[in-house]
């Protein structure tokens, strides 16, 4: 049986748009959320080879600082045509600026070297809970969708504009927080970052409200 979540926890994030996401997913659960970047917490060097490997590097380095339980996501954008590109290196894509704006024209451009014909995406979430004891509990999600060109919103964040997620007619960035990443009854939870959260509270939250 999964560990239980309760009291504070740290959100092992220095960006400001998943801190907002995941306060807002843990708020009906009362736990309380402090994020790392608050904590004045170095980023650790992410080195894994996969979303779960960089989830559970920042979660665990969270945990072993602060002597809390830490949650931490690691979540990319991957394009069919580029062989599953940018994928865990989606923020790299966009520099030290964090231009995303930069990446999406980036991976725009690329599609396009390829032929441009292949323009499904999938978002993928991946989120790890690690206790300071070392225990680590592990969860994935993930949302198709193709590319638009030109970006459409200026919602969310990150490569939310370029993506568009199947059976929708509007993007990531023209959505509301709640059409996006809200969950029962207030929201679909569409999002990749949602679906994998449901998992994390359906194992370690245990329906507390």
């Amino acid at each position: 049986m999964a560990r239980q979540l309760a009291g504070k926890v740290v959100i092992a994030t220095h960006n400001s748009g998943k801190l907002r996401e995941m306060r807002e997913l843990l708020a009906p659960h009362g736990v309380e959320a402090v994020s790392a970047g608050e904590l004045g917490l170095p980023e650790p060097d992410e080195t894994g080879d996969s979303f779960l490997a960089n989830a559970r590097i920042k979660a665990s380095a969270a945990a072993d600082a602060t002597g809390l339980p830490a949650i931490a996501d690691d979540s990319g954008l991957c394009v069919a045509a580029l062989e599953g590109a940018p994928g865990i290196y989606s923020a790299r894509w966009a520099g030290p600026d964090k231009d995303f704006a930069h990446a999406m024209r980036t991976v725009e451009d690329a599609v396009r070297d390829k032929g441009g014909d292949d323009r499904r995406a999938w978002f993928v979430s991946a989120l790890c809970v690690a206790w300071p004891d070392g225990h680590v509990e592990e969860f994935e999600g993930r949302v198709d969708g193709v590319l638009v060109w030109p970006p459409r919103g200026d919602a969310g964040f990150g490569y939310d504009p370029a993506f568009l997620p199947e059976g929708h007619s509007r993007t990531f960035g023209e959505m509301t927080s709640d059409e996006k990443h809200g969950l029962p009854p207030r929201g679909l939870g569409l999002s990749h970052r949602a679906r994998a959260f449901l998992m994390l509270a359906s194992a370690c939250l245990n329906g507390r409200d």
